[in-house]
């Protein structure tokens, strides 16, 4: 009998697709977030607690899968869809404006003085609220467009669930 093998991918898809968390090159990745097909963007809700009837800030934490890069919500450039978190509107929440952070300046080798303002690795928008006491829940959309070290990609939206209490 041949012994099995497993390369690394296939155990870091199996911790990913099983909640679980795994070890790579001595890097602890989280695997709770779950992927989509063709996703370059990850989200996972994380539930929040906030002073009701005050004004709060709520942290919506992003993941970019390695490899890529996505647009800030300011590029550089007209032709470059910037990153954008549209909110549904909600029952007993009076949302701000989304609050994204500054972007990171990225070039490519092939053109080293024409400088891109980026998201890598990770990214938090604040969402500033007033919210009635109880549990809620905040549709939205993040649009984007991804891109690697040779291309940029299609746009695209990503659902995500906004979830916290105020009491």
């Amino acid at each position: 009998m041949r012994p099995v093998r497993f390369t690394l991918g296939f155990l870091a898809a199996v911790a990913l697709f099983s909640g679980a968390t795994a070890q790579y090159c001595g890097a602890q990745l989280n695997m709770n977030v779950p992927a989509t097909p063709k996703s370059y963007v990850l989200y996972a809700a994380e539930p929040q607690v906030v002073a009701a009837n005050n004004r709060a800030i709520l942290e919506i934490r992003f993941q970019i899968v390695s490899g890529y890069h996505i647009n800030s919500h300011t590029p550089r450039s007209a032709f470059l869809i910037p990153t954008t978190l549209t909110l549904q509107p909600v029952t007993g929440v009076k949302p701000g404006s989304p609050e994204f952070p500054a972007g990171q300046l990225y070039s490519f080798a092939f053109d080293p003085a024409d400088k891109l303002d980026v998201y890598a690795r990770s990214f938090t928008v604040k969402l500033p609220v007033v919210a009635t006491a109880g549990e809620h829940t905040i549709d939205a959309t993040l649009k984007y467009q991804a891109c690697d070290n040779a291309s940029c990609y299609p746009p695209k939206t990503l659902p995500v669930k906004i979830l916290f209490a105020a009491k």
